[in-house]
């Protein structure tokens, strides 16, 4: 047996005002993207924006359903309706931030795995890495591609 240690590096500021301009820029598309959350069970909300190779900006929330688990996390939302309006542009950005009660969690939360492995995806589609952006009320995390934040990625098919 051998012991093997896998590390992640990742860059943490102190707020969304500390992040250079393009970052703070698509972390505010995110907050905005609040505001189309649908998520009366849980109470919950997530906005999610990418930002895609040329510059165009698309957000996505969350929408739940009461069919659970039809609904779909605001990372996938954005992302799927980027793929599906500019199919040849890639993903170079991702920034998410969460809410409760109308107010920014005061910690970053996190993508899902489901979340991830479509983030995976896109980068192996395009080959290229994602920036990943975690928002909160108080410190922001930024990530250089997706195994960073989920290191065995499925990309076997």
């Amino acid at each position: 047996m051998v012991e093997k240690i896998k590390t992640i590096r990742y860059f943490e500021y102190e707020s969304a005002a500390e992040l250079p301009q393009a970052d703070r820029e698509l972390f505010c598309q995110a907050v905005e993207a609040l505001k189309g959350s649908y998520a009366p069970y849980s109470g919950f909300n997530v906005g999610a924006a990418v930002r895609l190779s040329g510059g165009t900006v698309v957000r996505g929330s969350n929408q739940e359903n009461s069919a659970y688990p039809s609904g779909l996390c605001a990372e996938r939302v954005c992302m799927f309706s980027a793929g599906a309006s500019h199919p040849d542009k890639a993903i170079e950005a991702i920034a998410v931030v969460a809410s409760q009660g109308g107010r920014l969690q005061p910690a970053p939360s996190y993508p899902c795995g489901a979340c991830l492995q479509v983030m995976a995806q896109f980068e192996t589609k395009f080959g290229n890495h994602m920036r990943i952006i975690i928002g909160s009320g108080g410190a922001v995390q930024v990530f250089e591609g997706v195994a960073s934040m989920m290191p065995f990625i499925f990309t076997d098919i």
